[in-house]
């Protein structure tokens, strides 16, 4: 989100760009349309005549000069040049494809998590079918057809037809309701989405469904050959007996662990009071774990849940303190990595950006690590601990299930045991 908060600043210079722009060019299309005014008036007026030497040299003069001056404007050209120059100066701050690749996959993992449909993306609202909104943003957004059909085909270039057909069915529908109008921020069409979703269709089995749509895309481009081809190839499928698919699609399953469904079901629950006869059992409390630190300022805890036992510990680190981290955190964020062997590695199952910052880097982690360690008695100087890891998670950034531990022997400040490595216990502070 900060690359995304770097990239708001960038368009509203882009905006200040065009409003002088448009400034600009009103005005020299308001003496344009003047122009047009009197010499559309010299042609309805029957009584001009050539003969009239006046009216001929005025003829003479625009045809020569005028009309040139109009049609190759030195104006319209510094306006243009203007506007350039001001996306030239943030071009550096401009995403690239694969951040707009990264933004359509952040949407589909959410749909997928979250179980949230597509047709309600599309009109901005984060809802499961029965279920109370997970998200209600102060301001609703929703998504073009040309914004879904983005999606979809992020997904349709590699191969993945269970979340394609579902964005691009979004995309023709949006396109039908507005068909005929031309949007300048499409560079999709109704026949763009129509091709790419009958051929999806086609891959996912569904022959009858992709000779629909390929002949509803004739109606629009009777001219195309390789529509037509695939037609005549629908067809014949069907005659040799290649109905259509009756059975769902199944969603490409690019987890490491078998916990997805489990991980996901957590994900999607509402977060309710526990039951009452749970309630008995949990209590909150002031720890000082006997430091001396933590004497006059004790940390303030909730026994969350007893098996597995979770607590958690109450402003334990300040919202002025949360943003100096962030701050300091901010320029070295990278993307986050994983263990390969003895490499590191970016996955598609760990998705976010991160930064380590020492204990020396400012008096507010020096601080933080003192309280963390008062807190739990633990040793947090390496090698016994990692440096304080920020994580920024950015736009549907995730870390789908995974064994936090190493299994590399070798490796520092870890307990080797008769049957294998045992992980050390690492705080988690949330930063909001």
């Amino acid at each position: 989100m900060l690359s995304v908060r770097g990239a708001l600043g960038a368009e509203r210079r882009l905006l200040r760009r065009l409003r002088s722009y448009l400034r600009d060019e009103s005005s020299r299309l308001r003496r344009l349309r003047r122009f047009y005014e009197k010499v559309q008036a010299l042609h309805q007026d029957p009584k001009a005549s050539v003969d009239n030497p006046l009216l001929a040299f005025s003829l003479i003069k625009r045809l020569h000069s005028d009309w040139p001056n109009i049609i190759y404007s030195d104006e319209a050209t510094r306006n243009t040049q203007a506007l350039h120059a001001g996306l030239r100066e943030v071009e550096q701050e401009l995403p690239g494809a694969e951040d707009l690749e990264g933004a359509a996959r952040a949407l589909m993992r959410l749909q997928d998590v979250y179980a949230l449909s597509v047709q309600g993306l599309a009109r901005g609202v984060f809802q499961r079918a029965g279920h109370p909104p997970l998200y209600s943003p102060g301001r609703l957004a929703s998504l073009s057809a040309d914004d879904c059909f983005h999606v979809g085909k992020v997904a349709y270039d590699t191969g993945d037809y269970y979340h394609s057909i579902a964005w691009l069915e979004e995309a023709v529908s949006l396109f039908r309701l507005s068909y005929g109008s031309w949007n300048l921020e499409d560079r999709s069409s109704l026949e763009d989405a129509l091709d790419h979703l009958a051929f999806s269709y086609f891959m996912a089995g569904n022959i009858s469904h992709a000779l629909s749509l390929s002949m509803e895309f004739l109606r629009y481009d009777p001219s195309n050959q390789r529509v037509s081809r695939n037609v005549a190839k629908y067809k014949k499928l069907l005659e040799m007996g290649t109905g259509a698919s009756t059975g769902p699609l199944q969603r490409p399953n690019s987890t490491r662990l078998q916990s997805r469904d489990a991980y996901e079901e957590l994900c999607q629950r509402p977060r309710g009071q526990p039951a009452p006869e749970r309630l008995l059992h949990l209590s909150c409390s002031y720890e000082t774990n006997s430091s001396p630190y933590l004497l006059l300022q004790p940390a303030k805890k909730e026994i969350v849940q007893i098996q597995p036992y979770v607590a958690l510990y109450h402003d334990f680190i300040t919202d002025a303190e949360a943003e100096t981290i962030k701050g300091l955190a901010g320029p070295w964020l990278q993307r986050s990595v994983v263990a390969s062997g003895e490499k590191q590695q970016k996955a598609e199952y760990r998705i976010s950006k991160s930064a380590w910052l020492k204990d020396t880097a400012d008096p507010v982690v020096e601080a933080l690590d003192r309280r963390m360690a008062a807190l739990t008695g633990l040793d947090l100087r390496p090698p016994y601990a990692e440096y304080l890891q920020v994580v920024n998670y950015g736009l549907g950034g995730h870390y789908e299930p995974h064994f936090d531990h190493a299994t590399v022997r070798e490796l520092p400040g870890w307990a080797v045991g008769g049957r294998g490595v045992t992980p050390r216990v690492v705080p988690v502070v949330l930063l909001g």
